[in-house]
Formats: C-alpha cells, structure tokens, sequence
C-alpha cells in the first residue's frame, strides 16, 4: 500500500553474533589449509598423510565416513589409498566406472548427493549405486590446474547428521589445499622410488657412472670406476682424476670439459677419451655423456657422467663404416643403372632400326655403327654397377668349385701373361656351393686381372680353395659375417701390394689406382657385388711391397653338384614376329614408343599403356583376347608385377614378360628369378625383344606371372 514502508535491517547488514561466527569458521578453515600444508611436509608418506587430512577435516565438519580417491589418467584407473567408511569395505583399485565418485571426476565439479539427487542421476544413466546407500554423499574435485587427480568425499549413514552448503564450502576450500599435499607427496615418493633404482643401477652397471664437482672431486662412483683406477668406492670419494690418473694432459682435458659443462648447463658428448687402466696397465677408450646435475636457483656446480667402453667397437668401426658406405653407394648404382638402361634400351634400338633403314655403302652407316657399340659398351659398365648393386638375376646352381676353377685354368694362363707363374691348391673333398658359375668365373678372372696389374715386373699368382668353418670368434671381428660353415676361394699375388688408405676404398665403383684410360674401375666392385649377393663375404690382406691375398668366402652347402643344361640351339639370324594381341606397360617414354615400333612392326597388334593404372584401363576396354603383357617391373605408383597379378583373373590365357634395367624384389627373391617367370633385362636390342616375345608367346604356359 501506498502508506506503508518496508523496515531495513540495522545498518551493518548481520547480526554481529553471525559475523563474529563467519570470522570464526573462516580462521578455522585457514588454519586447517596451514595444517594441511604443514602435514605435506611432515609426514613421511602419503599414507600417513591421508590420517592427518582426515583428522583435520573432521574438525571442520563431521566426517566420520570419508575417503580420498586418486585417478590415474593414463590407465583410467581408479584408486582408494585411504577409506574409512562404518558401513562399507575399502574399495580395491578399479577402471572409472559410474559411480558418484567418477562423476565428480568426469564433471570436475563438486556434488551434494542425497537419495532423491541420486535417483535423479541414476534414471539420467549419469550415475549408478556402489557400496552402501547413504542418506547425503559430499564429494569435490582434487585439482592440479585444470587436471581433476582425484575426489575427496565424505558420506553419512545417520540422519540427524546433514550436509549443506557450509560444509561443501569448507571441502572445497580445503580440497586445493589437499591436492597440492597429494602431488607433492606423490612427487616425493616418485622421486624416492627413482633414486632407489638409480642407486641400483649405478651399482650394476658396468659403464663408468661417476659425479663430479667444480674441483673435479668425486662426489659419486660406481664400481666400475673404482675397478678402473685400482681403488675403491669410499676411497674415490674426494679425489679427482689428478689423484688416480697420472697423464696430465688427460687431467687438465677433463677438468676443463666438466667445467665447460657445468658453466654452459649443456650436455656435453666426449666420443672418444682414453683413459689408463691402473689395474692392467692399458688404455681402454670410452665414449662419455656428461650432463649438468641444475639446483633450484639454475646454477650447476656437478656434473653426471656416464662412459661406455668402445674400445672394442672402436676396432672395428673401420669395417662397420666401410659396409655402410659400400651399402649406400650399392643403391646409388643400383638406381643409376636402371635410369641408363632406360636410354640405352632407346638408343641401342633406335641404332638398329636405322641400321636396318640405311643401305650397306650408305655413308651414315659406319656412324651408327659406331653409336650403337659405344651404346653396347655403356651396356656393359651399367652391367658391372648392377652386379655391384646386387640387382641382377643370377642363375644358381649346386657347383663345385674345384671344377670351375680348373675349368678357367687355360683362359687365365692366356690372360695373365708368361712372366706370371700361375699356381692352384685345390682341397680334396671340396664341399660344393650354390651359386651362378658364370657370376663366379668373372669373380676370379677380374681378381687375377687385379693381379697381374699389381704384378707389371713378373711374379706368383696363387688360387685355393678349402673348406673352413668360421666360428664366433671371427664372426666378431668381421661382422657382418654369420658363423657357419664355408668354402675359402683365395686369389693371392707378390705384387706391389696396397696401403691401408686404398684399401679402404679398393671396391667403391670407378674407384681405380691405374693411370687414366687404363681401368673403369669397376672390376673389383663387381666381385664384391657378386660375392654379397652369392651370400658369402670377402676381405682383402694386403701391404705396400708384400702383395695381396684376397679371401672369399662362400656358404657351403649340401646336395649332389647339378651339371649345367644344354646350350640351346644357335637362334635364326632373323626372329619370326606374329598376329597376337600385346598390351605394352611402360613408364619411359622413348622405351615405350621403341617397343610399339618394334613389335608393331613385326606384324603384332600392340596396346600401349604408360602407367600400371592405365594398363587396367586399355585392358577393361578392349573386348578381344590379349595373348601377351609386356611390362617394366619398376613404375612409379603400381609395379609391373601388380599388374600382371591384377589382370590375371580376367585374362588367364594372358603369358606375362618382364622388362627392367634391373629386377626388384617383387620377382626376384636374393636374384634368382621366380619360377615360371619370364624376363628380358634392359638394355635389350629390336630383334633380342621381338625373338623373346615369340619365345614366350610359343612356350608352354607353364606360369603367367600370377
């Protein structure tokens, strides 16, 4: 009404009895994160720390039923450290379920809980009953940033003990508090936990692990260095290297390296530092970490290092680095003979073709004749660059070594010249190994050539052969050889014989030490390929005026020794040509428009495809039989051999031929060709192509590359 005015409280706003009790209850609630704090860094444990944030609570608020639950996010687990509950049991560990307490996890917010609100959440499908039911249920989030590790919960059975909103007041104003003791107690026991293991394993180590201070004193060691300077642990402590080590050099370069260290707080790598054996009177090498030991203020005055004994390795890192190296330029050769016989394949055929054109007084004639052998001698050295990149397909059988190298006996009496004594020592009962003889007979003849080079003045060449097993002793010094039994080929001479420098290099491709136009320096590359890619291994002993003596050694195997097959009869001079249907793949334009040319010519109907993709295509689309797929192994995207499979089903009276300036994996397995396949190595020439397709295109279908 218009009259009448509503009465203000008193000025002040509460009664002071209600703020007196405010004051109070916030004091209290201050001084229990105090003691929550205080508690963090007394107690020893987290388990003891879990009673005494219970018992400072419960004097906050009734609390007699209350657990803290901690979450593992990486695992989704959660876990009950501390439970005191008058009606339940302490819960094990478990996976986050839908319970209250990982609903508090999953909302990170707090949650008062009576019958009614849980209901309310179990029809929501947000919350479900574990243990027993209570009449109100309290529970906050424990907070790290915007992490939720755990919830602290409090629940009563009784009703005349309610909850409200004081009380969750009170829990979360604590809860910061107690998440913050947990972490750190968490983080104290982690880091306890960790300095054990260390000490255990800087006891069993055997590396060097040692701590140093700015003097260079030992501050820690472990066994293996008190072994190493002769002493104990206690009575390293203290002392520096100036006290153990007597080489001052090595002292002062120490000193100066921990210094470096921990003025820089960078870690610092010593990959090699020789250090003396007090004990055997040795140096031993070993390749160090030294790291900063950083205090709280950023500042180091320590430094940790950890040494690992390389003298070993350190041997036979040459070996090591020379295999990589040899690896690495394999490919590299591997890849540029695929690319060259790519325009070889185009040159060669475009030379016979137009040798074919021009009439024999034709005056251009001796011009192309001469382009085509220059082309047929590039053929060749791409040929060795395959041999040495283990990419070409060999053709093994079980052989005897004996007889082969007998069998080459006459030709090199011929090659090496009558002021070189030629001698063989064959072993009686030779085992027999598996390889190409032709591959073989080029290994020795190129390693006899080597020889009579080293020998301009005369001297001895000497082959053997034997049977040797090969232990793991010598498999650790020559890695990466396999202990086993093997056949010993040995080509030995009394030339001028080499320094380690040109050793060290002697089977890099067009590496040579002959003068300029003497050598393409590929003869000894290719023994090195053929032998890898035989399985078997080869080094090389020599020294400057004591010649050479080079090893090979090849895996013995058992099994009766095969005789070679008859050599087919002479081929036409003139290959016939036919009226199939070819679909040609391949990715390299000019060889794909030579192939065209050369079986269109020749009276096939021929489809072109530049890609694995499109072949599918022209294949899909054309309705008559297709008696013959000619495909490049190797093409970007889908290889020949994909498409060979991929058009099988569809076609199966389809043969398959397989062109590659070198032959990958996909039909070749250690470089002997698949059975049942057919392949035409690059670079080929017109009438070599056109006599294989009529080859396989008249041979029993005995595999069509499926």
């Amino acid at each position: 009404m218009a009259g009448r005015q509503r009465k203000r409280p008193p000025r002040g706003g509460r009664k002071p009895s209600t703020d007196l009790k405010a004051r109070t209850r916030a004091e209290q609630v201050q001084l229990a994160t105090y003691r929550i704090s205080e508690a963090a860094h007394t107690a020893p444990t987290l388990l003891d720390l879990f009673p005494a944030i219970h018992g400072i609570v419960g004097e906050l608020m009734p609390a007699k039923n209350f657990y803290l639950a901690l979450h593992d996010a990486a695992s989704d687990m959660v876990s009950f450290p501390y439970f005191v509950d008058e009606r339940d049991a302490p819960h094990p560990p478990k996976k986050a379920g839908r319970g209250l307490t990982e609903y508090v996890l999953r909302t990170g917010q707090p949650l008062l809980a009576d019958e009614r609100i849980h209901r309310d959440l179990e029809r929501r499908g947000e919350a479900e009953l574990i243990g027993a039911p209570s009449i109100q249920w309290l529970g906050v989030p424990l907070k790290i940033g915007a992490n939720t590790i755990g919830v602290l919960a409090v629940q009563t059975y009784t009703k005349g003990v309610r909850y409200g909103a004081a009380e969750k007041q009170v829990l979360e104003f604590v809860s910061a508090q107690v998440a913050m003791a947990v972490e750190r107690k968490r983080a104290e026991e982690t880091l306890r936990a960790q300095q054990r293991v260390l000490r255990q394993v800087i006891d069993a180590n055997p590396n060097l692990i040692f701590v140093k201070n700015w003097d260079g004193k030992f501050t820690l060691v472990n066994q293996a260095v008190a072994d190493l300077h002769g002493s104990t642990v206690d009575e390293l402590i203290g002392k520096g290297d100036a006290d153990v080590n007597p080489n001052r050099e090595e002292v002062e370069h120490s000193l100066r390296d921990d210094r470096d260290v921990m003025s820089s707080l960078q870690s610092k790598l010593i990959p090699e530092e020789p250090v003396t054996d007090a004990r055997r009177g040795v140096t031993r090498w070993f390749q160090t970490v030294k790291v900063p030991l950083v205090s709280a203020d950023g500042t180091s005055r320590h430094v940790l290092g950890v040494a690992t004994e390389i003298t070993q390795r350190k041997a036979l890192e040459t070996q090591l680095v020379q295999a990589q190296k040899m690896e690495a330029i394999g490919r590299l050769a591997g890849g540029l003979a695929h690319d060259f016989n790519n325009l070889l394949t185009a040159m060669l055929g475009s030379a016979d073709l137009l040798l074919e054109m021009l009439g024999p007084e034709h005056p251009g004639r001796e011009d192309v004749a001469t382009m085509r052998e220059a082309a047929l001698r590039a053929a060749e050295l791409t040929r060795q660059l395959l041999a040495f990149s283990r990419q070409q397909v060999l053709t093994p059988r079980v052989l005897d070594l004996n007889a082969l190298v007998a069998g080459v006996e006459k030709i090199l009496r011929r090659l090496i010249g009558e002021d070189i004594a030629l001698h063989t020592t064959l072993a009686p009962a030779l085992g027999a190994v598996r390889a190409d003889p032709s591959q073989l007979e080029q290994v020795v003849m190129n390693l006899a050539v080597n020889a009579r080079d080293a020998m301009p003045h005369g001297g001895k060449l000497t082959i053997e052969t034997a049977n040797v097993e090969l232990d793991d002793a010598y498999a650790h010094e020559h890695p990466p050889v396999t202990p086993g039994r093997y056949l010993l080929l040995a080509v030995s001479d009394t030339g001028t014989g080499m320094d380690a420098k040109t050793k060290a290099r002697l089977f890099e491709p067009f590496f040579t030490t002959k003068e300029r136009g003497k050598g393409t320096g590929l003869g000894l590359s290719t023994v090195y390929g053929i032998v890898k890619q035989s399985g078997g291994y080869i080094w090389v002993y020599s020294e400057p005026g004591h010649g050479t003596t080079f090893k090979i050694y090849l895996p013995r195997v058992e099994g009766k020794v095969e005789t070679a097959a008859p050599a087919p009869a002479p081929a036409p001079s003139g290959s016939r040509g036919g009226s199939e249907t070819v679909l040609v793949v391949e990715d390299h334009g000019d060889v794909r428009r030579l192939t065209h040319k050369v079986l269109e010519s020749r009276g096939y109907t021929v489809l072109v495809a530049a890609n694995g993709p499109e072949a599918l295509r022209v294949a899909a689309q054309h309705t008559g039989p297709i008696q013959l797929l000619v495909t490049d192994v190797v093409m970007p995207g889908m290889s020949g051999r994909e498409v060979g499979l991929l058009l099988a089903p569809q076609r199966p009276e389809m043969r398959v031929l397989y062109l590659s300036g070198y032959a990958d994996e996909s039909i070749v397995h250690h470089g002997v060709l698949e059975p049942g396949l057919a392949f035409l190595q690059k670079p080929f020439t017109p009438e070599g192509l056109a006599r294989k397709v009529r080859d396989v295109l008249d041979s029993p279908q005995t595999g069509t590359g499926r």
